[in-house]
């Protein structure tokens, strides 16, 4: 098989007459090419328009938004000029303090430069979005994920986008990519941990009413379609694009990167059944995400068990980008690693990470000897690789979410509301419910005495309030999660009111974070660290500037915006003849 052969599903363009493309072989042409409609490629569209040049962004799907549509929509960007304005103190070198703490050395992904390029461009990102007319509102009181790391933050560093009106899209808000719920509740991510109160504190019920009666009512009232998180975020984004003639092009997959004389000089695609070659006069991004639907490569790259159907990132995630950079010896880093977090699968399958169930006090998470293996309010990605270090010696795949009845007449659980279990969902399977923990132990196949040593051991701890083992609720950040009524320690409390539930727990994500090595300048790497000329790449379909740790609220699309940005201010600025430098 020669260098310019098939290599899983992309045919490389090389030179005259061994598949390349003249110039005059090409049936469309822009400045830049961006692979991929989430919200990297929608901002790398609105630099290239800003600076009077034609843009091209490219969809395999029907709808526009990729993952970033399904997502929060949070942007974690230290010193950022929200912050400013509420006079909140940060500083780029406390950040860098803080990655240096969490990240250490994940290798190239995360080098001293990219990481530098991260932080000093975040601010600018975020001043040039607000610019154009993005709305974006502070995430007050979201903590870091590592609060008690040097540099850390409990301020709030992530910013998100404003509820926007979906019907100011016109007829491409049917073409928006859109969680459930996104329509339905309009909230913000600060807001997560009180509605989840509502029945508890005043600010869990103000919030409550503020949510789904004065914003989703008064909305509806005025016949809008509000949307929040990642739908808001890729909603603005793409009108802004559409204002200012970006050309987006649906269910039109890439085929193949063409080069010329070691360049990239465009793309190939299928449009309407027809194979189209597209050049891009000043460079392709690709920003198509990562791998998380792609089951093979998932079982060739991540650690088992592992499965596709465990993720939550969009089902066109299927690592495009990456293997097209690959084909033409594009360098990758971190390909064994994901944004992990814990999951439950819903009755259908659909998986969702559980972020307050397993804060809030009277739940514990074991494995099959019945025994706790974490701190269980901890960052997601945190979590996630514990499952899967427990998992080398004792089965915790699937492992199970423990709560007793207090849990479920206190809090919501998923979808559930609080002290409403439906005979349905306990025969789905999705919760399996017993009078006692030996008959729990034996439904969920776990260890009785190691379920019931687990549980008098964890009830010590909540009523002293101090978990020994782990040191939950030690950090601003497990309590954010927490139940402030509940003391001393707002994330423990006893498991011991009948009837008691388990739900199965996986290692899901939000998606990948391994992929091709890039530059300060976005730039796409070989192996011997040589850009590629032409070739920049963005987002999940990139290896992570955060390495193998979550930082913070809004890492992943923090990371992916501000890299699109540089990719396209770098494409924009230089000649061909910059590129080998």
């Amino acid at each position: 098989m020669t260098w310019c052969d098939v290599y899983h599903g992309f045919h490389v363009g090389c030179c005259p007459g061994r598949g390349g493309v003249a110039v005059s072989d090409l049936e469309h042409d822009a400045d830049v090419v961006i692979v991929g409609s989430g919200a990297a490629g929608l901002v790398a569209g609105l630099v290239v328009a800003e600076r009077g040049l034609r843009c091209l962004v490219l969809e395999k799907s029907e709808l526009v938004g990729g993952s970033s549509g399904l997502s929060g929509g949070g942007l974690w960007i230290p010193a950022n000029p929200l912050m400013r304005a509420a006079g909140v103190p940060d500083a780029v070198e406390d950040a860098r303090r803080y990655l240096e703490a969490v990240i250490g050395d994940a290798g190239p992904a995360s080098s001293p430069a990219r990481r530098e390029a991260f932080l000093r461009t975040g601010p600018a990102l975020v001043a040039f979005l607000r610019g154009l007319g993005l709305r974006l509102v502070r995430s007050a009181g979201y903590p870091d994920y590592h609060p008690d790391q040097p540099g850390a933050s409990i301020l709030g560093r992530c910013v998100e986008a404003r509820i926007f009106d979906g019907r100011r899209l016109g007829p491409w808000l049917a073409k928006l990519r859109i969680r459930p719920g996104a329509v339905a509740l309009p909230f913000y991510n600060r807001e997560i941990p009180h509605l989840g109160l509502a029945g508890r504190t005043v600010q869990g019920f103000w919030t409550a009413v503020n949510v789904r009666w004065v914003r989703r009512f008064g909305r509806r009232l005025l016949r809008q379609a509000p949307l929040t998180g990642g739908a808001s975020l890729v909603g603005q984004l793409l009108q802004l694009n559409l204002r200012r003639g970006t050309e987006v092009w649906l269910q039109c997959p890439v085929l193949e990167l063409i080069m010329r004389d070691g360049r990239v000089v465009g793309v190939t695609v299928e449009r309407q059944g027809r194979r189209l070659r597209i050049g891009a006069a000043r460079g392709v991004l690709l920003a198509a995400g990562g791998f998380a639907r792609n089951e093979q490569m998932r079982q060739q790259y991540h650690p088992h068990p592992i499965s596709a159907t465990w993720s939550m990132a969009a089902p066109t995630d299927t690592g495009d980008g990456i293997r097209a950079g690959m084909a033409i010896g594009a360098a990758t880093a971190l390909m064994d690693d994901a944004w992990w977090g814990p999951a439950l699968l819903l009755p259908g399958g659909i998986a969702v990470f559980t972020l307050r169930e397993r804060s809030l006090p009277g739940s514990i998470i074991v494995d099959h000897n019945g025994q706790r293996f974490m701190n269980e309010s901890a960052s997601y990605v945190d979590c996630g690789h514990r499952i899967y270090q427990r998992n080398q010696t004792v089965t915790a795949i699937p492992a199970w979410l423990i709560i007793d009845d207090k849990h479920r007449r206190r809090y919501p659980f998923v979808m559930l509301r609080p002290a409403r279990t439906p005979d349905t969902i306990i025969e789905s399977g999705f919760l399996k419910r017993a009078n006692s923990l030996p008959e729990l132990a034996g439904q969920i196949g776990v260890d009785p005495d190691g379920l019931a040593a687990t549980v008098r051991r964890f009830n010590r701890f909540a009523a002293a309030g101090r978990d020994e083992d782990f040191h939950r609720g030690d950090t601003a950040y497990d309590r954010f999660y927490g139940d402030p009524r509940v003391h001393p320690n707002p994330t423990l409390g006893t498991i011991d009111t009948p009837p008691y539930y388990a739900s199965a727990i996986y290692p899901g994500d939000l998606g990948t974070k391994g992929g091709l090595l890039t530059d300060e300048h976005a730039r796409v790497l070989r192996d011997d660290t040589t850009p590629i000329p032409g070739l920049y790449a963005a987002g999940n379909t990139t290896a992570s500037v955060m390495g193998r740790t979550y930082p913070g609220p809004g890492c992943t699309l923090a990371a992916a915006t501000v890299f699109a940005y540089l990719a396209a201010q770098h494409a924009t600025n230089h000649s061909h003849s910059d590129e080998r430098h």
